[in-house]
């Protein structure tokens, strides 16, 4: 616990900053989760909406991009994922084109 006026502020601010990020965090697996979710459904030919998993990943790197700009996940690791979400859905989206 601590001790300090001023610890007890950062131990307050921290709290906050978690709660925020883990928003971040939980927003950006859920519009990963929904992309993979249409690709899936497009390699099994359940779903034939090209334009709904372009939008889907317009999304999902959308918010990867500010998530890493707020420092919730590192610039690298969001570029890498955007990478393989867009190669992923560049697979399915040619084929079916």
């Amino acid at each position: 616990m601590a001790n300090h006026k001023s610890a007890t502020k950062r131990a307050r601010a921290a709290i906050g900053k978690r709660d925020r990020n883990s928003q971040y965090l939980s927003g950006v697996k859920t519009a990963v989760k929904r992309l993979r979710f249409a690709i899936a459904g497009l390699q099994a030919g359940t779903d034939k909406d090209v334009k709904k998993v372009e939008a889907l990943l317009s999304k999902a790197q959308e918010l990867l991009m500010k998530a890493a700009s707020k420092g919730v996940v590192h610039k690298k690791a969001a570029s890498r994922k955007v990478s393989r979400l867009t190669q992923a859905t560049k697979a399915v989206t040619g084929a079916k084109k």
